[in-house]
């Protein structure tokens, strides 16, 4: 009975696939789903037809029933996704990397709309059937081809994904429908992903490199896809994976793996492949933490980065976690208490949000506020022709291989005074079309501004006459002093206890005694702590203690941060310590926190919570080496030029460093040899060549002046004279020197010169010790 059973389930569930109906869970595929449906596409007009090169076309449509309704969804090959150079780094057994470059122009990943549906989007994978979302005007849907018969499509809304929410737990409140009317800028950024997959992952692809590449690009299809709405393009530049073991421990808290993937990605993999922001992929759960991401931090070399946890194998949902965690990079915090505007229940930057694709008002603010404070330079570039895959099209606001310019559509290139409409050709007189460089569609002079210095450890940029991109960002090695030696340069930006305080607090605010930092921060909860340990609060050792939560003192009534937190005064000792807990979620590093590279003694600096030496930051600053030779006006560093610019464009940002005690030496030498030294030597050389005629019109003061001169010396001597008496005419002295004679009042000038020549050795010799 039991078997028979078992046959009438299975046979109830396949005649409910067949009618397309909502359907029980019998299956891997189908056990994370609460319900779903079954559809069959069938493209529009005929079958899928390749190319006499097997090309897939660049443009097809498909027919897809969705609840009963018949939608039309046209699809377009997203040209943008995958660069030319697009490179996959995995490992030998021997831990060597591998890098190859598979081919890419061929891809199977498209972008599109639905047909008639305002606001509809679509990103789907065209590879083996279909398989990608489908976002309608009142709801999302995830479609994939059914592991026992491709031809049949599961599609199934993505809010019935079972996984459980997973975020910062914060509740949402409810806001009225908002719906994004343009894009937040007019000008297209360009995020450039690269997504690094870990072993457990790749384990669980049953170690198929093509399987994780082709999921990675499909993933990344879809981030692109959501973010167009905000016109910001994403293109993943390269691909991870760790195919023996995994290159940093991934146990313990999200906050944990988080610093020492970007610890990692620092040293590794920035200088490996240029990237704007690096995900990783985890296979493991942090309970109700799907994900961790700096926030702000997209252009940084150092924190430019986020953790995601992929456990339920639904990539559409996964797709919103990412894009999530990416939004913090680009400067986007949670939605979760404040007043913003969303179309749906839940937009992306919610908390736990699951497989939405709509930003929300709060979210567009965000990323225009860090856009506009110069947080995301690394977004402008856009992409070169060598650099981006496309076939050659003009109109795509790309330009491509043998285009000068590309301004859109023929309504955009009716505004743009510098790029021709149709042909992609600069018009006559032009240089340029785009770029921070180009002025007018001129190329702006070399030694103009392009990129302002932020920071005394920042550098500003120049244009450098011939290019309308403006150089590379740079700033001052890690460790070099600052702030008067009582601060580290880290990351651009001079660390210190009171500008943090000042950047929460207001301009008064000021970092609170020691003794605040040892109290509070031993007390590990949320107010003091030096950062997460077993799920929980870890309590700062005494010597780590200037490294946990940022104490202040004389702080204003409310914060300038821009989002409320709690605060809490504690008396210690006779004074007030204020610390503050921002709520932003799990995901989220606390800003108030310490910032890695604040300086918390002699020769000492924070790092991930904890006071170490500052040799971590391999400071070497050899002037003479750094330089001299690369622009640099010497032997003073930070005299920077336009071309000093031009050329530490070229270097590694560890390179640039400066003199950190500021001599000036040179220049008081100076000072004192022209205004002091040379005009007594062209005194006394007056004096000498002049002197007979001088002798001549003080002939009468004469006796007096080798009197005084004789008595003078008679003086100074220790031995007594054993000559006659001084007679009135012609004076003498007794035996010594014969320099100390004096014969008509010559010797007179002769010792003044001497003595006025000594004057001007000593104060020669007297700077020459101060130097």
């Amino acid at each position: 009975m039991g078997g028979r059973r078992r046959r009438v389930e299975l046979l109830e569930v396949c005649l409910l696939l067949l009618i397309g109906q909502t359907v029980c869970r019998e299956s891997p595929q189908t056990e994370h789903l609460s319900s779903y449906q079954l559809t069959v596409p069938r493209i529009v007009g005929g079958r899928l037809r390749r190319d006499v090169d097997g090309q897939l076309p660049n443009q097809v449509s498909y027919l897809i029933t969705v609840e009963g309704n018949d939608h039309v969804v046209h699809l377009e090959r997203n040209k943008l996704l995958l660069p030319a150079d697009f490179t996959v780094f995995s490992y030998s057994q021997d831990g060597s990397v591998i890098t190859t470059r598979p081919p890419v122009q061929n891809h199977c990943h498209y972008q599109g709309f639905v047909q008639d549906m305002e606001g509809s989007s679509v990103a789907m994978s065209i590879c083996n059937g279909l398989r990608g979302v489908l976002h309608l005007s009142d709801d999302s849907y995830g479609i994939e081809p059914l592991d026992s018969a491709p031809e049949q499509h599961l599609l199934y809304r993505l809010q019935d994904v079972t996984s459980q929410p997973r975020g910062c737990g914060t509740p949402h409140h409810g806001n009225p429908p908002y719906t994004m009317k343009r894009a937040v800028f007019p000008k297209t950024h360009y995020v450039e992903l690269l997504l690094v997959v870990d072993n457990e992952r790749f384990n669980f692809m049953n170690r198929n490199e093509t399987a994780v590449r082709e999921e990675m690009v499909h993933l990344a299809n879809f981030i692109d896809s959501i973010y167009m709405q905000l016109n910001v393009r994403v293109v993943l530049v390269g691909l991870e994976i760790w195919s023996q073991q995994n290159l940093i421990s991934t146990e313990g808290g999200a906050g944990e793996v988080l610093s020492r993937f970007t610890q990692w990605r620092e040293k590794e993999l920035v200088p490996r492949r240029r990237h704007d922001s690096a995900q990783l992929i985890l296979k493991r759960s942090f309970g109700v933490t799907a994900g961790m991401a700096f926030v702000s931090t997209v252009c940084s070399r150092s924190h430019g980065g986020g953790i995601n946890a992929f456990t339920n194998n639904n990539l559409p949902a996964f797709a919103s976690i990412v894009a999530h965690e990416l939004g913090h990079n680009l400067g986007m915090n949670h939605d979760d208490g404040r007043f913003c505007t969303c179309p749906v229940n839940a937009c992306i930057m919610n908390s736990g949000a699951t497989g939405s694709k709509n930003f929300s008002s709060c979210s567009a603010d965000d990323f225009e506020k860090m856009i506009l404070s110069t947080g995301g330079t690394c977004l402008l570039n856009v992409p070169r022709p060598d650099e981006a895959y496309s076939a050659p099209y003009c109109g795509n606001r790309l330009v491509d291989m043998g285009e000068e310019c590309d301004c859109g559509s023929q309504k955009e290139c009716e505004e743009d005074p510098c790029c021709e409409y149709q042909t992609c050709r600069l018009k006559s007189g032009a240089q340029c079309a785009y770029g921070e460089c180009c002025r007018k569609c001129q190329y702006a002079p070399g030694g103009t501004v392009c990129r302002s210095s932020t920071d005394e450890c920042d550098l500003p940029e120049y244009c450098n006459g011939s290019s309308s991109f403006c150089q590379s960002d740079v700033f001052l090695q890690n460790g070099q002093p600052c702030r008067n030696q009582q601060a580290y340069c880290y990351n651009g930006k001079c660390q210190n206890y009171d500008g943090q305080c000042q950047a929460i607090f207001g301009s008064k605010a000021k970092a609170a005694p020691e003794i605040c930092f040892k109290d509070v921060n031993s007390k590990g909860d949320r107010f003091g702590n030096c950062g997460y340990q077993n799920y929980g609060y870890k309590k700062c050792e005494s010597r780590n203690a200037l490294c946990g939560k940022l104490q202040c003192s004389n702080v204003q009534a409310e914060t300038v941060f821009g989002i409320e937190p709690s605060i809490i005064s504690t008396p210690i000792g006779g004074a007030k310590c204020y610390g503050v807990d921002f709520r932003l979620g799990s995901d989220v590093p606390d800003p108030g926190m310490v910032s890695e590279g604040t300086k918390c003694g002699d020769n000492k600096v924070c790092m991930n919570f904890e006071c170490r030496s500052a040799d971590i930051l391999n400071y070497d600053c050899d002037t003479n080496q750094k330089c001299h030779g690369h622009g640099v006006s010497p032997p003073v560093c930070p005299s920077a030029s336009p071309v000093v610019s031009q050329v530490l464009a070229g270097l590694r940002r560890s390179d640039i460093c400066v003199s950190s005690d500021k001599d000036t030496s040179l220049r008081d030498g100076l000072l004192v040899f022209f205004f002091l030294v040379l005009p007594l030597v062209a005194l006394g050389a007056f004096v000498f060549l002049r002197r007979n005629e001088l002798l001549r019109r003080l002939g009468l003061s004469l006796k007096k002046i080798s009197g005084f001169v004789f008595r003078a010396n008679d003086a100074a001597s220790s031995k007594p004279s054993r000559g006659p008496p001084p007679r009135a005419q012609p004076p003498s002295v007794a035996q010594g020197n014969a320099n100390n004679i004096v014969r008509d009042g010559v010797s007179s000038l002769t010792e003044s010169n001497r003595v006025c020549v000594c004057v001007c050795v000593c104060v020669c010799v007297c700077v020459s010790n101060t130097d």
